[in-house]
């Protein structure tokens, strides 16, 4: 029995690597009970998909419900199923669009300020715990490699540039 060989078009070490260290991350943050410590830390009792949504209205308040489902890549229903349950709660509301009165985009309610805000600055502080022993420049480049990578993969999978990335605090 021969040993299977890698494709002549094979990843090079460096980005097998960074694919593992993504793997790794992505498995850590998207664990259950990450979620609800993070969650009863920042005091808001939301899902999985409803934090996720809420953090994308705050980056990009307001937004039509079609390009949240595009930009985080799931159905326009999910979209749907999660804003009526943020809406429910009081953490957005819909508004009617400026350039077309025909459609809505959701928005961020005050009450969904403070709790992207309490969610981030929870996270924010678990993370600045984690990487303590960190430099400032270390933490400087990280910041700016992680910005330039996903950029890079929204532009890769899409086939477009992206449409809305955060702006750090001035």
């Amino acid at each position: 029995m021969s040993t299977p060989q890698p494709p002549e078009d094979a990843a090079s070490p460096d980005v097998a690597e960074i694919e593992r260290a993504l793997a790794r991350i992505t498995y850590l943050s998207t664990r259950h009970r990450q979620h609800d410590r993070l969650m009863a830390r920042a005091g808001v009792p939301l899902d999985r998909a409803a934090v996720v949504l809420l953090r994308q209205v705050a980056d990009c308040d307001p937004v039509r419900p079609g390009e949240l489902a595009a930009r985080l890549g799931v159905e326009a229903s999910h979209v749907t199923r999660t804003v009526q349950q943020l809406q429910r709660a009081g953490y957005v509301t819909r508004v009617p669009d400026p350039d077309d009165r025909r459609a809505q985009r959701v928005e961020l309610t005050e009450a969904g300020r403070r709790a992207v805000e309490r969610v981030r600055s929870a996270s924010t502080l678990g993370m600045q715990d984690a990487l303590a022993d960190w430099s400032p420049e270390e933490l400087r480049q990280l910041a700016t490699l992680f910005h330039r990578m996903v950029d890079d993969f929204f532009r890769h999978a899409s086939g477009t540039d992206v449409p809305c990335r955060p702006t750090a605090p001035a």
